[in-house]
């Protein structure tokens, strides 16, 4: 299992466009990607579930994925976590 640890820089937190933008690459993910904020964890590719977890500017997340190409994966989802979408 790998995992990655993200502090959202999303001004307005994980929000309906940055979320959608971050389930989108999730399921298109090959291997299936948990997120987690407070010990809640729930699956990457559903906005809903994302949604749910109130994501705010600055919170820490943990990113899990299991697989060969987890690494990757999780680099490109904790680089969209790390983009502030607000600022553009």
């Amino acid at each position: 299992m790998t995992e990655q640890t993200v502090r959202i820089a999303s001004a307005h937190g994980l929000h309906a466009r940055p979320a959608t933008l971050f389930t989108q690459a999730a399921a298109r993910a090959s291997i299936p990607v948990q997120i987690a904020k407070n010990g809640k964890s729930v699956n990457a590719a559903s906005i809903l579930a994302v949604i749910s977890l109130g994501i705010d500017h600055n919170d820490e997340v943990v990113l899990t994925a299991d697989g060969d190409t987890a690494d990757a994966v999780l680099t490109e989802l904790a680089g969209l976590l790390s983009t502030d979408f607000d600022a553009e």
